[in-house]
């Protein structure tokens, strides 16, 4: 939709801090942090289809990814912490979009996503081509998963096992699942964010 007649559609999203991302061209200096934890902490896993008194969000998903990529690499270099803590950045601007309805959507999605995502790592200073990083952190992505799934999201073990894999070395004893508040959620994916800033120091 116009925001006038005659004019074109409007492309960029105004947040909270003022700043203006342009959906089609993001530029890495609109990117702020405070920002990417607001937004995620109010964007629901699994469209909201989850048990609790709150949504389990993408921002207390993240802090589950980097905490089990962590498990799994202890001796990880904080860029790749902060990889893993902000790779679904990308949604505090246009959502968690489940898997079956970007399939259903196509390419249009996924071009804009990887567009964010990309600005979110300039930001950053983060690698945008480091495969062996980035299939490290789906692994621990797709473990995530499996216990949302299968804890949250009323999945039966083996229908999680088919779209996730069977978790090895993590048991859920290791894992926090219990959905929180968004401002709670925020206040520590903020906190997070920050432990691993002080360890390139």
């Amino acid at each position: 939709m116009a925001d006038r007649a005659g004019a074109p559609p409007r492309a960029w999203q105004r947040m909270l801090s003022g700043r203006r991302l342009d959906l089609l061209d993001p530029s890495p200096l609109d990117i702020e942090i405070a920002d990417i934890a607001h937004g995620l902490a109010r964007v629901a896993r699994w469209n909201g289809q989850t048990h609790g008194d709150h949504a389990f969000s993408v921002a207390q998903h993240s802090l589950l990814v980097e905490h089990i990529y962590r498990l799994r690499h202890p001796n990880a270099a904080p860029t790749a912490l902060l990889a893993a803590l902000l790779h679904d950045a990308a949604e505090y601007v246009i959502g968690d979009m489940i898997s079956p309805f970007k399939a259903v959507v196509g390419g249009g999605y996924k071009a804009v996503e990887q567009r964010l995502q990309a600005a979110v790592h300039r930001r950053f200073s983060l690698p945008e081509r480091a495969e062996r990083l980035k299939t490290s952190i789906k692994r621990a992505d797709q473990v995530a998963a499996w216990y949302e799934a299968t804890e949250l999201a009323g999945f039966a073990v083996e229908e999680a096992n088919r779209f996730f894999g069977r978790p090895r070395g993590i048991s859920a004893d290791a894992l926090d699942l219990r959905p929180l508040p968004a401002k709670t959620v925020q206040k520590a994916f903020l906190a997070r964010f920050d432990a691993i800033e002080a360890l390139h120091t």
